[in-house]
């Protein structure tokens, strides 16, 4: 081993605003702020934490094309997918109609995608 994860940092145009809704998603806290950065934390400063940077002339990924690729995506992993899935799109991220019976896929609300998973029964 090389090292551990210790950020996972996504591009955006607002931090505070993807922040917010990261952190309703993940149920973590905002551990420092500030108009270009922000971190969120999991429970006892847990890490790897989540963090936000401001970029100008921001563009979101194009999922599922590749004209401007992903770059990353997050798995979150839920009991049910269809309560977690009500729980996601109240706090702003938009259904794709893409995944199966394990998996859906979602846009936060500035175009990253991400997972919701389910574990297998």
């Amino acid at each position: 081993m090389i090292g551990t994860l210790d950020v996972i940092v996504l591009d955006c145009p607002d931090p505070k605003a993807l922040s917010e809704f990261y952190a309703e998603l993940l149920g973590m806290t905002v551990a420092s702020r500030d108009d270009d950065w922000v971190e969120l934390v999991g429970a006892g400063d847990a890490r790897p934490i989540v963090a936000f940077q401001r970029v100008d002339g921001y563009r979101a990924p194009e999922w599922p094309g590749q004209d401007v690729p992903q770059q990353m995506h997050l798995d979150v992993k839920v009991d049910d997918l269809d309560a977690g899935e009500q729980q996601v799109l109240a706090i702003g991220a938009t259904a794709t109609g893409s995944g199966d019976t394990t998996f859906r896929v979602y846009l936060d609300p500035v175009g990253h995608p991400f997972c919701l998973i389910k574990p297998s029964d």
